[in-house]
């Protein structure tokens, strides 16, 4: 494990702006594009296709929140090789040589699909691996990777939230164009999810649909995304800390076929900067716990 740290040095990186100017936070841990050489070596599928899972230049469309004032954290590491928006342990045993701690998730639907915390299978449910591989590689992903950036996202969250009195995670992410298979119907230019209104308060979500829309967008709300692991764990609204995940439909900004970058790009990424703008401006009374008036 340490020539991966080694590969990935550094796994992950926290953007600070020279001046913090709200309790806004944006993230995005899918989109990591450093693969491993043991890992490839021990993949059955080359590179572009492992790359159907990637969150591709989300981390990009989104950097310019920093000189707003906004801090950003993204991954280094792709998701297929571990996934920060899963359970620290969802895993599933027919993959691994070797037994799984008693505490490991192994029956969540996620894990069924193929997409636990370390992933069987990238795109139309192909498979990763022709073989089992060592449950202790696993488990050292998630020691020197999950949870190194959980401790920074945490820190970095809480953080705001001592500044402000209150704190936003945006958790961003991208989809497909159209959901596969025989459904080629398009999808939505954006889906936001807050876990049906439990993760963070209306403001927050009534602010990006409005702003999003305004700017010309299609916007659905929690169909089909309603937000994952992050989204669910970080968001308490009745203590002050609100998330809400942001899916960006990738034909907005980029070649689906090609992983590069459209005309578009640039047009997106600013709008995003006025997402931002827009959510540094909520009155920070709207955000922060409620206390009740016999306080």
């Amino acid at each position: 494990m340490s020539d991966i740290r080694d590969e990935l040095d550094p796994p992950f990186e926290v953007v600070d702006p020279a001046e913090g100017n709200g309790p806004v936070l944006f993230n995005s841990p899918h989109s990591g594009s450093t693969y491993p050489c043991d890992f490839l070596a021990v993949s059955r599928l080359d590179i572009a296709t492992l790359r159907r899972s990637e969150d591709s230049f989300v981390d990009e469309l989104i950097a310019g929140v920093v000189k707003h004032g906004f801090p950003l954290m993204r991954a280094h590491f792709p998701r297929c090789f571990v996934d920060v928006n899963r359970e620290p342990y969802e895993l599933d045993p027919r993959m691994f040589d070797g037994r799984l701690p008693s505490f490991a998730n192994t029956r969540s639907m996620r894990v069924a699909g193929g997409l636990g915390t370390v992933a069987r299978v990238v795109g139309d449910a192909q498979e990763i691996y022709d073989q089992r591989i060592p449950v202790d590689d696993a488990l050292a992903r998630i020691e020197c990777l999950y949870k190194p950036y959980h401790r920074a996202l945490r820190r970095l969250f809480s953080r705001l939230h001592r500044d402000y009195g209150a704190a936003m995670l945006i958790d961003c992410h991208s989809m497909p164009s159209t959901a596969g298979h025989k459904d080629e119907r398009a999808r939505p230019e954006f889906v936001l999810g807050d876990r049906y209104g439990t993760s963070c308060v209306g403001v927050v979500a009534e602010t990006v649909e409005k702003t999003l829309r305004t700017l010309g967008y299609s916007v659905s709300r929690n169909k089909p995304y309603a937000g994952g692991f992050i989204t669910e764990h970080y968001g308490n609204p009745a203590a002050g800390l609100h998330a809400i995940q942001l899916e960006i439909n990738r034909a907005l900004y980029m070649d689906e076929r090609r992983y590069a970058r459209s005309i578009t790009f640039s047009q997106l990424a600013a709008d995003l900067e006025t997402l931002a703008r827009r959510l540094g401006e909520i009155p920070l009374e709207e955000l922060r716990p409620y206390r009740a008036a016999a306080e």
